[in-house]
């Protein structure tokens, strides 16, 4: 059929980037002799036509070539075609009850995901052929066709049956259980004959350890109320005759399934040095953690989804894990520990010191994710302060700088994470960052953690404001950074490198540097002084972010209401300006004229959201306006404004769980007016979730939030809640 290919007018078909025209020269590319040419046409492919998961009508129209080079012996490389194959029909069948109907940029309706599904099942003869191929990397891609795309389920069952007879593979074995699990999770006659299979399988005694230890975590994950107190401890087991036990002569610091083998960090290249380190960074980060050092890691992270906030029982498979004799399985488990601890609250010391066991001198590459773990977790990394501390001073400051771009990476990561433990044995390496401009970057995020250091930390600091280049579009330190870090380290030497920056923002009209400046020196309030002349004339600026640091500056700096409270009403015309409204609640009694424009924005709020929620669209409620608006209210008005503002908080935390931390605050200077709010301070502390783990700050947030409540429950109730 390849030949066929220009019988089509792919122009008229679409993809991520347009038009389709250059989709027949990848699907050539995939059939080509040369592997290089094969790789970009994949990656081509996957980057257009299947863009994010997306599926364009060229996708679709690729589909029969796809299924004749997946036929074709002469195909290079047919497992991956049948991947694509997969993949293709994996979207389409994930979103075709979702998006039946799509419109497209065009306006007209279109049901492109079912059709696919529909296209997909339509080739379910050609998907079980492949399930029997003579290629065992075909076998292993097509094995979950037969949980996806054959309508009768007890044929796949059948059929996946007599796969595990024949497959002899633990990989491909894994692949026949996992799919067998996704036919019990399909709405089916024989879904409950497919967890039944499981059951047998699991506890077979007959069958290899690795095909029971598979169908035990799929069973858990078809039927997680089945979970009982023997299930972990039979997995553990399990695991224990899986993992493989090194031989005495292997080196056993490297991770990896083969110890021996070179670890996977000397292959890790140099970053381009024409690309700002911090973004370098994150792209080494994103490939690193992609990586799977031992071969039972997706098992293990799926059962501990499965187990989901059974804390007692991962902490104890991760225990396991941690203490494993496999170094791929202890080099996994880090970042599994990680996400629990980062997740679910609870106990979680016992976790942290075997985190801080894999600091190990002799294994950089372990050592650099266990500090990058431990520097995640705030202040719960505090068990691990000594053996950080060990850890770093076990080698000279100038480590920091090394040239061995792993053992340079382990040693800022752990240095990293002894500064946020507030600890000054990490400021002679931070010293040798920003004194030699080697990733003084990630020095720079957790400087302002040693405000006891300031005296040697803020004249390079200032250095650093002072030869900053405003020409660069991406600097690795930008002034705002500089500038937070000052403010943070409050040693009043900063404060004229401030004012001077200050002045050179304005005139080289750079407002989105002057702002941060301007919050930099209010911080020092009134020992900044010395730059009213300058702050003054820019409460008139025309670009009101800048207007509204401004004033908060000015107020910070001479706290004189009559001067501020004019400046902050005008502000309020923007009723999303929460900068305003914020410094409207600083200011406190003295800005009562500021009540009933406040008052106004927070009933014109609630009916918005009113409305919201009787058109249906409760999504669109704007809860940050809440809670800004109600907790100046009560800053400035006190108790009469309280019967408003309890009820607007507690809407805006309902409505968005991100507002709980800002809520709480408010409540806890509430005294017996946040009375209200009991109900929902107990069950903020009893949710064992600690909230959204993609965020880099949720341990920090999470821990105030629960320090907020216990502090309001132990003055509103006088029964303190022990700590968790």
């Amino acid at each position: 059929m390849i030949n066929d290919l220009d019988g089509f007018d792919w122009a008229s078909l679409g993809h991520a980037y347009g038009a389709a025209g250059d989709v027949p020269g990848w699907l050539r590319g995939m059939v080509s002799p040369d592997s290089d040419v094969r790789e970009k046409a994949f990656a081509d492919f996957y980057s257009a036509a299947l863009h994010q998961g997306s599926i364009y009508s060229s996708t679709v129209a690729s589909l029969p070539f796809l299924f004749a080079m997946a036929h074709d012996p002469a195909t290079p490389d047919r497992a991956r075609v049948v991947t694509l194959l997969l993949n293709i029909g994996r979207e389409a069948a994930d979103a075709e009850e979702t998006y039946a109907v799509i419109v497209g940029e065009d306006g007209e309706e279109s049901s492109i995901y079912p059709d696919t599904a529909r296209l997909m099942r339509e080739h379910a003869a050609d998907l079980v052929a492949f399930t029997r191929d003579a290629d065992p990397r075909v076998r292993a891609a097509s094995i979950e066709s037969l949980g996806l795309f054959l309508d009768d389920a007890e044929r796949a069952m059948a059929l996946l049956d007599n796969r595990l007879v024949e497959e002899s593979g633990t990989a491909e074995r894994e692949l026949v259980v996992r799919t067998m699990a996704d036919l019990a999770l399909r709405p089916s006659e024989a879904a409950t004959q497919a967890r039944a299979w499981l059951d047998a399988l699991a506890e077979s005694t007959a069958t290899d350890p690795d095909t029971r230890l598979a169908a035990l975590v799929h069973r858990a994950r078809c039927a997680p109320e089945a979970i009982d107190d023997q299930t972990v401890v039979t997995a553990i087991a399990l695991l224990r005759q899986v993992t493989p036990a090194p031989r005495p002569e292997e080196d056993q610091t490297r991770p990896g399934p083969d110890a021996s083998a070179p670890c996977a960090c000397e292959a890790e290249p140099e970053s381009d040095p024409n690309v700002p380190g911090h973004i370098a960074a994150v792209f080494a980060d994103l490939e690193r953690h992609g990586r799977r050092h031992a071969a039972t890691t997706p098992l293990l992270t799926a059962f501990h989804t499965a187990l989901d906030t059974r804390a007692e029982d991962r902490t104890a498979l991760l225990t396991e894990q941690l203490r494993s004799p496999d170094p791929g399985t202890r080099y996994d488990a880090i970042t599994m520990a990680r996400s629990l601890i980062t997740s679910l609250r609870g106990e979680h010391t016992a976790l942290v010191r075997l985190i801080a066991d894999c600091l190990l001198p002799d294994d950089a590459y372990t050592a650099a994710a266990a500090a990058e773990a431990l520097g995640s977790l705030a202040t719960l990394a505090e068990p691990a302060r000594e053996p950080l501390a060990a850890y770093v001073t076990a080698h000279r400051p100038d480590t920091w700088a090394s040239p061995h771009h792993v053992v340079r990476r382990a040693h800022q990561q752990a240095a990293v994470a002894l500064a946020r433990l507030n600890d000054e044995r990490a400021l002679p390496s931070l010293l040798t960052a920003l004194d030699t401009d080697t990733d003084a970057w990630r020095a720079m995020s957790v400087v302002a953690h040693l405000p006891q250091c300031a005296a040697q930390l803020t004249p390079r600091l200032i250095q650093r404001l002072a030869d900053i280049d405003h020409s660069r579009e991406w600097p690795d330190i930008s002034p705002e950074t500089l500038a937070a870090a000052l403010a943070e380290l409050k040693d009043p030497a900063a404060i004229p490198a401030l004012t001077e920056t200050l002045q050179s923002a304005v005139r080289h009209k750079q407002p989105h540097t002057a702002q941060p400046v301007l919050k930099a020196l209010a911080s020092f309030g009134p020992r900044a002084g010395t730059a009213l002349d300058i702050v003054r004339p820019l409460t008139t600026a025309d670009d009101a972010f800048l207007r509204t640091a401004a004033a908060s500056a000015l107020w910070e700096l001479e706290r004189r209401p009559e001067s501020v409270v004019p400046l902050v009403e005008r502000l309020l015309d923007n009723h999303r300006n929460f900068d305003a409204i914020d410094l409207a609640g600083r200011i406190g009694p003295p800005a009562a004229a500021l009540l009933p424009r406040l008052r106004q924005i927070l009933h014109e709020q609630i009916e918005q959201n009113t409305r919201n929620e009787q058109n249906g669209s409760p999504g669109l409620n704007d809860s940050w306006t809440l809670v800004h608006v109600a907790t100046a209210l009560w800053d400035i008005g006190g108790t009469s404004d309280a019967d408003t503002v309890v009820p607007a908080l507690l809407a805006a935390w309902k409505d968005n769980d991100f507002t709980a931390r800002d809520v709480l605050a408010c409540l806890n200077r509430m005294g017996p007016a946040a009375h209200p709010a009991l109900p929902h301070i107990h069950a903020a502390l009893e949710q064992p979730h600690r909230g959204d783990p993609r965020w880099s700050d949720t341990i920090t947030r999470d821990l105030e939030i629960e320090h907020a409540c216990r502090a309001i429950l132990t003055r509103l109730t006088d029964r303190p809640r022990p700590e968790r």
